[in-house]
């Protein structure tokens, strides 16, 4: 019996692939057990989950034949994405980002709306390996067929992000999922990865954590585009309606946003559904307002550009660690630098004279 399709969407979608695939990637041999360039693509666009799970793999995959095709596929996908609005969550520990995500996310599957749910879950630096239990914990979303979660493994990324979260954010756009949801693993420096591929911060707090806003850093403040204070339940009303008004003080002292945006504080309970519409109704007066002042699409080509960036220091220092030659002339010119016999500075411009003489 046929497989049904995974959406509606995809009874509507032809299945003619496209033609703007990477021709040298797709022609590349495929080993056994992986499909083609062309078929990942068209089970994408076609909104099937499998597929889309199976591409995203290939992407977090460090296979050199593999990041070939996952790059393919990015590109074949990129003209069909960007439609989406995504949205970063973060936190302190025990905030109740998880649950709060499933709340957001049934809430929005109600509307009805496609909801890609992306975590990043901590990776063992001694074993690599990762829990991978936000699945386990949003058991109602997971199984509903118009969300779609993915946990990835941080691994030696900055701050515990996925290197690769932008280009799976490409793909679940143009599998049509409309709001996509960002979890980070906690406050610290994976906040500005996240704030850097996203439209939409929000920070979630705990009611009456004593210095709670002394301990996180002035910056995760500043890039918040909305506060909610969590757990807003049972007799912690009282001491969250505290802690709101003195979060809203503290905002007052921090500068003006470029958008123009003034970024509210909240009271919410993702155990008792509430607060969570009002929530949402925040992120869509944020859209509306940012797409009229044309700042949503300034944000999005400054982010755009960040990652060109970002790519290219990566890919040089990929090359720098690869590559024999580079490998051997950074070894002898770092054991130079580390005994003074070179600045820092003057062994910098030496790799980077070899690289381009090499090229």
């Amino acid at each position: 019996m046929a497989k049904k399709p995974d959406s509606d969407r995809s009874a509507n979608k032809s299945t003619t692939p496209p033609n703007f695939f990477n021709k040298k990637a797709a022609d590349k041999p495929i080993p056994k057990r992986q499909k083609s360039t062309e078929i990942y693509v068209t089970g994408i666009l076609g909104g099937d989950r499998v597929t889309l799970g199976q591409a995203i793999t290939l992407i977090e995959s460090q296979h050199p034949d593999h990041q070939i095709q996952a790059q393919s596929i990015v590109e074949a996908c990129l003209p069909h994405a960007g439609k989406s609005f995504r949205i970063g969550i973060t936190g302190t520990p025990g905030v109740g980002k998880s649950s709060f995500i499933e709340a957001l996310g049934i809430y929005l599957v109600q509307q009805p709306k496609k909801v890609a749910v992306l975590t990043i879950d901590p990776t063992s630096q001694k074993s690599h390996g990762s829990i991978l239990g936000d699945k386990t914990r949003m058991q109602d979303l997971s199984v509903h067929p118009n969300a779609f979660i993915r946990p990835s493994p941080a691994g030696d990324s900055l701050g515990g992000v996925a290197r690769k979260t932008r280009e799976t954010m490409i793909l679940c756009e143009a599998a049509g999922y409309e709001e996509i949801l960002v979890e980070t693993v906690g406050v610290g420096q994976s906040e500005t990865a996240v704030h850097s591929m996203v439209d939409f911060f929000l920070l979630l707090l705990l009611p009456g954590a004593g210095d709670e806003l002394q301990g996180i850093k002035r910056g995760i403040v500043e890039m918040s585009d909305l506060i909610a204070i969590n757990k807003t339940d049972g007799n912690r009303i009282t001491t969250a309606k505290q802690s709101q008004k003195a979060y809203k003080n503290a905002l007052h002292l921090l500068p003006a946003t470029d958008s123009g945006w003034i970024p509210p504080v909240v009271t919410c309970s993702a155990l008792e559904k509430t607060g969570i519409p009002e929530i949402w109704q925040i992120c869509s007066d944020y859209r509306k307002m940012t797409e009229k002042n044309d700042f949503f699409q300034k944000k999005r080509k400054k982010q755009a550009s960040y990652w060109l960036h970002e790519r290219i220091q990566n890919d040089l220092r990929l090359h720098l660690q690869t590559d024999s030659t580079m490998k051997t002339a950074l070894e002898h010119i770092e054991t130079a630098v580390l005994s003074y016999q070179k600045t820092p500075f003057q062994g910098a411009r030496e790799i980077l004279q070899l690289l381009i003489k090499k090229n």
